[in-house]
């Protein structure tokens, strides 16, 4: 048999004679298989005289779309008053879309009125963003100066920041949260960071427009455990995070059962895999720290802020941690997300 070779988006595929391609170098979810760490020729070369620490415009997406070139950027990071136009998420009800919730997110977006980051983040020509887990691999790693220095900073749930600041820092662009984990003492917010709702059902939503309209929470809405009953943030200062990172982190990278589009058993990524699908799309280069669980060490601290043990991990109803630990080393091999804790 004759063999020859074809390079297309910097990959080579083998074909026989009559053109059948014999050999993919693709996963099944379309995640290139050999995760070289040298970079792609015309990369390298594009990125070659950057020194150290300076931003490099565009280099999460342009190595993603190497390894995975069904990637498309961009894709925004907060629903605006367009959202019903956009078709990816159209037709998915929560999580992974907005169908049925137009009129409380419309009630929202009319009160809220910003649907950006802030204009001096909006500006910068290069982002470098950090998305700060909540693992204990975080403690005594003293990287709160080099998390600071990141343009963003994204922080999740209601992980603190007062008293961790050596290890975790002490800016927060970013807090992404569902009410369940929302913050509830109202002293341990932080100053000028903007509250983003990721919206897992259609009470989450409803929840958000008695925040923002300052109304009555009801406790007994739906929610598996309590919620925040206040935020303290302005409309301008609260945002809704576009579904379509948790519908594309679950479906097309971590390859999450796809139930009919619905919430079901073992298809929820996790808001750290969300975050990082976000700051795919919309930073120039992307970094984690405090993500990984290491399951070896029982008795390692499950997060940096309390003394709950590794071993309190529980099979997880929603989501699949295995199948996101695979999916996030992908990008931390490929070089597409660097992790300052080494815990992927």
């Amino acid at each position: 048999m004759n063999l020859y070779s074809c390079v297309t988006d910097s990959v080579v595929l083998s074909f026989d004679s009559v053109g059948h391609t014999i050999g993919s170098e693709y996963d099944k979810l379309g995640f290139l298989l050999n995760l070289d760490s040298k970079l792609p020729p015309e990369l390298a070369s594009k990125y070659a005289n950057f020194s150290e620490g300076v931003c490099k415009p565009g280099y999460a997406s342009a190595l993603m779309t190497v390894i995975f070139p069904k990637f498309s950027k961009p894709a925004p990071m907060f629903l605006d008053d367009s959202f019903r136009r956009w078709a990816r998420i159209r037709d998915f009800v929560p999580p992974f879309g907005i169908k049925g919730q137009d009129n409380l997110i419309k009630a929202i977006l009319s009160a809220t009125k910003d649907y950006r980051l802030t204009p001096a983040l909006d500006s910068l020509s290069c982002r470098r963003c950090i998305i700060v887990g909540n693992g204990g691999v975080l403690a005594n790693k003293s990287l709160g100066l080099k998390i600071d220095d990141y343009d963003v900073v994204v922080r999740l749930n209601s992980a603190p920041v007062k008293g961790f600041e050596k290890d975790v820092g002490g800016k927060t662009t970013l807090r992404i949260t569902y009410p369940e984990g929302a913050i509830q003492k109202m002293e341990q917010y932080e100053k000028d960071s903007l509250f983003v709702l990721a919206g897992f059902k259609w009470q989450d939503f409803k929840w958000l427009k008695y925040i923002v309209y300052k109304e009555k929470v009801s406790a007994s809405d739906g929610f598996w455990k309590s919620v925040a009953t206040r935020v303290p943030r302005e409309p301008h200062e609260i945002r809704i995070l576009n579904p379509y990172f948790i519908q594309e982190a679950a479906f097309s990278f971590i390859g999450l059962p796809f139930n009919n589009g619905l919430m079901g058993r073992g298809n929820i990524p996790t808001l750290g895999s969300v975050a990082i699908t976000m700051a795919l799309h919309n930073c120039d280069e992307v970094a984690v720290a405090g993500f990984g669980y290491d399951m070896s060490s029982p008795n390692a601290p499950l997060h940096y802020y309390e003394n709950i043990k590794m071993s309190a991990i529980k099979e997880s109803w929603t989501h699949n941690i295995q199948r996101e630990k695979e999916f996030l080393r992908k990008l931390v091999k490929a070089r597409v997300i660097t992790d300052l804790t080494s815990g992927i």
